[in-house]
């Protein structure tokens, strides 16, 4: 049991936690889980009263848990006056339903967790959108669960966003909503699409890295903004662009959602609009909480999620924060491991001008030198260079301009369209 419950939290939603280990997980990651989960219920509003941990081979089909250690949970669950019970993994609506009548407790799994963090923080038309297409997603397979006790009126953890208050909930009706969704969505999608398009021409920066790496800090300390910043799981949902200029540079630098081991996939396909500042990003910035003993399932964890979402092959830097709460123990150890990593605290600004050195070089990398001898008749072509490249000599022959000048990959290809692939018209110099 948890003794160290504050007095403060006694009006809080009462929690018990419960995880596997076995051959799998060994005993110390299903701890560090909880952990997590504990600080995930914080997060939603609730107080962890009881962790429990169970070695099983495999989650039994029917309660998880199995028959004789729901019961075990039902008695401290009494004692303890613990009304809600929050599992690790997700489960099935068969599991959720025999754990609800087994326990007489408002039962909850991993990711109907994190859905009510992210309606509860949701705050742009855009963010709420997303989250309810995700929660009635969630919810459509699961509507042969006993909802009598957990009427949407009754709020706590769980209850945030859409829902009925009655078994009833017509599946036809939840398709139907969940069809107009979509198409808000897919209207919201053109118009980031033409936004995203209009920044084309700029290096574009994307903060990516578990949740509570720092990278609304890291936002903050670079462009001296005001970007929601809390010790807490999610505390960013929607995109944050801000312009942020380097020494030689000017960047758009991108705040997105931060990632976690099992992101309900659901989540992530209503968040596409959202990652697509990711997806189309010309360099990442993978923040990582270098001061934690789990900072390399992190590592992996948001790489993976980069699979999945296609954004993949990017030029990534890597970003260990935190580094005023390593010991030079930790920090000997990740520079042997990650040897290219910058290492930083956004909070305290150590190691900022490093990382924006580290930058302009990868900016630096994806430019190019080019002498073109172009017709001053091609005028957009000439402004294109003056407006997007860095021109080192300019000089006019006759009636063509030539022009030397160094210029990013991506807005190279833009003037070739503009010069009628000027390469194949040998006027390359």
């Amino acid at each position: 049991m948890l003794d160290d419950v504050k007095n403060s939290d006694i009006e809080k939603e009462r929690v018990m936690l419960v995880g596997l280990y076995g051959p799998d997980i060994s005993r110390r990651q299903a701890e560090e889980y909880l952990e997590e989960l504990e600080m995930l219920t914080d997060t939603a509003g609730g107080v962890t009263v009881e962790k429990v941990l169970q070695n099983r081979t495999r989650p039994d089909v029917s309660t998880y848990v199995g028959k004789g250690k729901l019961q075990e949970l039902k008695g401290q669950m009494k004692g303890l006056n613990i009304g809600t019970v929050i599992f690790d993994d997700d489960l099935s609506p068969t599991q959720i339903r025999n754990v609800e009548a087994g326990t007489d407790a408002k039962v909850l799994d991993r990711s109907a967790l994190i859905l009510d963090i992210f309606a509860s923080r949701a705050k742009t038309s855009a963010a709420k959108t997303q989250v309810e297409l995700a929660q009635l997603q969630y919810l459509l397979p699961r509507l042969t669960r006993y909802w009598t006790h957990l009427s949407r009126q009754s709020g706590g953890i769980g209850t945030k966003g859409p829902g009925e208050t009655q078994i009833e909930t017509d599946r036809r009706i939840i398709g139907q909503r969940i069809g107009v969704l979509k198409s808000k969505l897919e209207k919201l999608d053109r118009q980031r699409t033409t936004q995203r398009k209009s920044r084309e021409s700029m290096n574009r920066i994307s903060l990516v890295g578990y949740t509570n790496a720092g990278k609304s800090t890291l936002m903050n300390a670079f462009t001296e903004t005001n970007v929601l910043a809390e010790n807490r799981l999610f505390a960013t949902l929607d995109s944050t662009v801000r312009r942020h200029q380097l020494e030689n540079h000017e960047i758009l630098l991108s705040d997105t959602v931060g990632f976690i081991r099992k992101l309900p996939h659901n989540l992530i396909e209503s968040f596409k609009s959202t990652l697509d500042e990711v997806r189309e990003a010309d360099i990442l910035l993978h923040v990582v909480d270098g001061s934690s003993n789990m900072a390399h399932e992190y590592i992996e964890v948001v790489e993976t999620t980069l699979e999945e979402i296609g954004a993949t092959n990017k030029r990534t830097l890597l970003v260990l924060n935190k580094v005023d709460k390593m010991d030079a123990e930790q920090i000997a150890y990740m520079r042997d491991e990650y040897p290219e990593a910058c290492f930083i605290s956004a909070e305290r600004g150590i190691g900022l001008s490093e990382l924006e050195d580290r930058l302009e070089e990868l900016i630096e990398d994806n430019y190019i030198t080019e002498t073109l001898q172009i017709p001053v008749a091609k005028y957009k072509a000439v402004a294109f260079i003056h407006e997007n490249a860095n021109v080192e000599h300019e000089e006019y022959v006759g009636s063509d301009v030539k022009l030397t000048f160094s210029i990013s990959k991506k807005d190279f290809k833009q003037l070739s369209h503009l010069l009628d692939t000027i390469r194949s018209e040998k006027e390359v110099i």
